[in-house]
């Protein structure tokens, strides 16, 4: 019996993770909860052995002259058929068998089991995940709610959930699709870990990037900033570290491939790569591109700037309902204004 006992926790190990040494912990804990419960003597010892196989479970008593209280005393004639050695005054131990356990102790010292085996998996789970915090995963959508919209993600080790609220607009995902998320955080809580994913997360581009394009993921080419409007557009701007080596191109790829598989994985939503720049001026006017600015006027006290378009661009560098002016803004971190050559003369 023992030695069956120590080799499924040698398989609980390799199959969960979870440490011999902790579970011999629990067990000991269900073991001395089940005796309580069953004498009501919390004077209990337990030994588990890992080397000898053995795992046995001793009560407490006080030996005495005379007993007052036979669950914690016991006399002297009947120690010393114990062993011995023992005298008045002595600790003698009592090996109780746990197959005299009563079933709602045994009950007891499963669930005492159980419960253990499950905090440590949420251990493990957290621990991996804390790793994982801002980082891309791979997950398969296991159930979509058709009421809220979340979908229930199989994340490898456990599920999480991507709420409907951190998904791209107008991406229809389907039960059985293989996508990646973006992990915000994640926190332990009474009923396990509460893994935040995303897919609205500029961090997701980024990481799209470094996956897609080896420059990026070596150090040679730079993600200097991000401006994200999910299912929509994204600005994204580069530099390189090695002037031989054109950011924008290393992003873009032989014929797009490399962009192409980004925009794949967001649900075709349009990204510009940009060269980004130390001068102001030059960093605004490639942001606001695909329109070509004539100049800028920048005031960097306090991070403003005009720009100057022919008046046949003023629509490209505005862009529709704003959007390209305001990622140009956010990407560069200066507030611009866009105006015709004529509205100036």
């Amino acid at each position: 019996m023992n030695v069956e006992f120590f080799a499924a926790l040698d398989a609980l190990q390799e199959e969960t993770g979870i440490s011999k040494q902790y579970m011999m912990e629990k067990i000991e804990t269900a073991l001395v909860t089940a005796f309580k419960r069953d004498s009501g003597n919390s004077n209990v010892k337990v030994y588990l052995n890992e080397n000898k196989k053995e795992m046995k479970v001793f009560q407490l008593k006080d030996v005495v002259e005379t007993v007052e209280n036979p669950a914690l005393q016991i006399d002297l004639a009947e120690a010393q058929k114990i062993n011995r050695r023992y005298t008045i005054g002595s600790v003698a131990e009592l090996e109780f068998k746990p197959k005299d356990f009563g079933r709602i102790s045994a009950q007891t010292a499963k669930q005492v089991i159980i419960q253990g085996i499950r905090e440590a998996e949420r251990g493990l789970l957290i621990k991996e995940y804390e790793s994982k915090k801002e980082e891309l995963i791979s997950a398969v959508v296991y159930k979509i709610d058709p009421l809220s919209g979340n979908a229930i993600l199989d994340i490898g080790k456990g599920e999480a959930m991507l709420i409907k609220s951190e998904q791209i607009p107008g991406e229809e995902i389907k039960e059985g699709d293989r996508i990646k998320v973006y992990v915000i955080e994640v926190k332990n809580q009474a009923k396990g870990p509460l893994i935040t994913l995303s897919r609205k997360h500029a961090g997701l581009v980024r990481r799209l990037f470094e996956f897609e394009v080896p420059e990026i993921g070596d150090g040679t080419v730079i993600i200097n900033s991000i401006a994200r409007e999910p299912g929509s557009r994204t600005k994204i701007a580069v530099s390189s570290q090695n002037a031989d080596v054109d950011p924008v191109g290393s992003c873009i790829g032989a014929k797009g491939s490399r962009i192409n598989a980004v925009v794949g994985e967001l649900g075709a939503e349009k990204i510009d790569v940009i060269k980004y720049s130390e001068d102001p001026a030059e960093y605004i006017k490639a942001a606001l591109s695909p329109a070509e600015v004539l100049e800028v006027g920048v005031d960097e006290k306090e991070k403003s700037c005009r720009a100057v378009v022919e008046a046949s661009q003023l629509s490209l560098a505005i862009g529709k309902e704003g959007q390209n002016a305001r990622l140009a803004a956010k990407l560069t971190g200066y507030k611009i204004d866009i105006k015709t050559s004529a509205a100036i003369e």
